[in-house]
């Protein structure tokens, strides 16, 4: 993951990573076919577990306000600020240049995310905890402000930091509706 993180995706060279592990860049060939495959193994471990915790969480007992706070400051205790945020930001910032990496993360992360969104938002829009039925059309918007997060995390906190639970309050207020202070 560090050699991914320092150099890029294209930049990195197995005789890098090799190097780091100390071993021989032949032992890399006995666990991968190459580097994307590496890669791809990286996202696996790092990634998706947290996208996991969501798709794996049983009906929610409280509001399903409670529940999507709940992932989204796991999500930032465990991903911005973290090499995984740098991951994620790799994965953005390569994306287009690697449309198979991409897709894989697509397919490994992102689906199973917005399908889990999807999944929640309906079930406030059931409850009525949710009164904008379209949103369950845009999971992408319920999610937004974890990757601007992301982004911003690593270009602009040095200028402007970001406090990203705030910015998530704010956000969820707009969807939910303020919560009572009582």
């Amino acid at each position: 993951m560090e050699e991914f993180i320092a150099r890029g995706f294209a930049a990195t060279r197995l005789d890098d990573i090799a190097k780091r592990a100390g071993v021989a860049k032949g032992t890399i060939y006995l666990h991968f076919k190459d580097k994307e495959s590496m890669f791809e193994e990286l996202v696996r471990i790092v990634i998706v577990p947290v996208v996991a915790r969501l798709t794996t969480l049983p009906p929610p007992a409280g509001s399903v306000r409670d529940l999507i706070e709940a992932f989204a400051s796991n999500f930032l205790k465990e991903v911005i600020g973290t090499r995984r945020g740098d991951l994620v930001r790799l994965i953005v910032a390569e994306g287009p240049r690697f449309p198979s990496v991409a897709d894989f993360y697509y397919r490994e992360v992102v689906s199973r995310g917005i399908t889990a969104m999807r999944a929640l938002i309906e079930l406030g829009i059931a409850r009525g905890e949710i009164r904008q039925k379209d949103l369950a059309r845009y999971p992408q918007i319920l999610v937004a402000p974890a990757m601007i997060a992301v982004i911003w995390q690593s270009l602009f906190a040095r200028h402007a930091p970001l406090d990203a639970q705030e910015m998530l309050r704010v956000h969820l207020d707009l969807i939910f509706g303020e919560r009572s202070t009582t």
